[in-house]
């Protein structure tokens, strides 16, 4: 077995910012424990207590979905177990934080991905208030939740959306989503 750089990793977490990282299977245990976690290193880090609010719920609502997707039955079993698996990263840039995600997603999936986020990414303030506001009144739909996580995070943040879909094969692409809080 070839010995992990951890002095790499290190610095490489230290080079951007990077406060808490995880990458594995996503579950309700893990996720309490990870927020438990983030609340108590963001404390630590003297953050102003509406920024603790918004980068925990924010952390949270990333937490879920990717418990959500990669535990879908729908999705064929692959002999690759990390697309099963998910990262999730909390860095501090600056005077802001970067909560981001990433996990592969179905090729199928993309398109309808790409209409929910395109209208959230190009939306302001009161654009997001209104969609919000309109989500609430809609019936949840079978198996998606209320779908009201996108624009949640994106009322939280102080910068539009980032997102990024990598095709990976004819198969999974690589799914990430940055929120700067």
């Amino acid at each position: 077995m070839e010995s992990f750089d951890l002095y790499s990793l290190r610095h490489t977490f230290d080079s951007q910012g990077i406060m808490i990282c995880f990458n594995g299977l996503f579950s309700h245990t893990v996720i309490e424990e990870l927020g438990e976690a983030v609340k108590k290193h963001l404390q630590s880090d003297e953050a102003p207590r509406d920024r603790v609010k918004d980068v925990f719920s924010v952390f949270i609502e990333q937490a879920q979905n990717l418990k959500h997707y990669t535990t879908r039955e729908d999705i064929p079993p692959s002999e690759d177990k990390s697309e099963r698996s998910g990262t999730l990263v909390i860095a501090r840039q600056d005077e802001s934080y970067v909560v981001g995600s990433g996990n592969f997603i179905l090729n199928e999936d993309v398109p309808a991905l790409r209409d929910r986020l395109e209208p959230i990414v190009a939306a302001d303030k009161e654009r997001l208030k209104q969609m919000y506001k309109k989500r609430l009144r809609e019936p949840i739909q079978e198996g998606a939740g209320a779908g009201l996580g996108f624009i949640s995070m994106a009322r939280k943040a102080t910068r539009p959306l980032n997102y990024s879909i990598r095709n990976q094969n004819e198969r999974i692409s690589f799914f990430t989503i940055e929120v700067i809080i």
